[in-house]
C-alpha cells in the first residue's frame, strides 16, 4: 500500500473522469485509502452541487464594464508603435513609399544638423543677419507709418531728437489713449444713469 496521500491535482483528475496512463494507480490507491477516498467524495458533492446551480448569461456589456475599470499600463514604445502604425498607409506599395519618404526626411535632417553644428559660425552669421533684416524691415515699416500719418517734416523732428524723442512721443500716445478711453467710460457711466 502507498503511504502518500494523493495531491489536489490528483484529486481533480479523479473527479473530472480523466482516462490515461497514470490515472489508474489513483483509482487503485483511491480503492485503499479511506483518507483520499473521503477527499474525493466531498470533492464529488461539491462538484454536482456545482453543476446543479441554475445557468445564466451574464450582461453583454459586462466585459466592457469591467475592462473600464481596470487600468492599463500601455509601454512606451508598445504606444509609439501603435501611434506610427496608425498614420502608416495599409497597402505595401504605400507603405514602401512612406518608408522611403521618412527615410529621406529623417536623413536630410540628420545632415543639416551635422552641417550647423560643425559650422557655428555660419550660424551664428545667419542668426546676426536675419536679426538685422528684421530691424531694418520693422524700423522701415514705422517710418512709412509716421512718414504716412505725420508727414517728413515730423519724421525729421523724430529722428532729430533721438531716442529720447522716440520715448516722450510714446509716453505721449499711451497718455492720450488712456486719457480717451477715460473719458469715454465716464461720458458712458454718466448716459447710463440718466437714463
Amino acid at each position: 500500500m502507498n503511504h502518500r496521500h494523493l495531491l489536489p491535482n490528483e484529486i481533480d483528475l479523479l473527479v473530472d473522469g480523466e482516462a490515461g496512463f497514470g490515472v489508474a494507480p489513483l483509482r487503485a490507491h483511491v480503492a485503499e485509502c479511506d483518507e483520499c477516498r473521503a477527499r474525493l467524495d466531498d470533492a464529488m458533492i461539491v462538484v454536482d452541487a456545482l453543476e446543479a446551480l441554475p445557468h445564466f448569461a451574464p450582461d453583454s456589456r459586462l466585459a466592457e464594464r469591467v475592462m473600464a475599470q481596470v487600468p492599463v499600463f500601455v509601454p512606451a514604445h508598445v504606444a509609439a508603435r501603435d501611434s506610427v502604425s496608425r498614420w502608416l498607409p495599409t497597402a505595401r506599395p504605400a507603405r514602401a513609399a512612406a518608408a522611403v519618404i521618412g527615410t529621406s526626411v529623417a536623413g536630410l535632417l540628420t545632415l543639416a544638423m551635422v552641417w550647423l553644428a560643425s559650422r557655428g559660425d555660419a550660424v551664428v552669421f545667419a542668426t546676426g543677419l536675419f536679426a538685422d533684416r528684421l530691424q531694418s524691415l520693422v524700423l522701415g515699416t514705422a517710418r512709412d507709418v509716421v512718414v504716412s500719418v505725420f508727414g517728413e517734416s515730423a519724421m525729421a523732428t523724430l529722428q532729430a531728437s533721438g531716442t529720447l524723442g522716440v520715448a516722450v512721443l510714446v509716453l505721449g500716445f499711451l497718455g492720450t489713449a488712456l486719457g480717451t478711453v477715460l473719458a469715454l467710460r465716464r461720458l458712458a457711466t454718466a448716459s447710463s444713469r440718466r437714463a
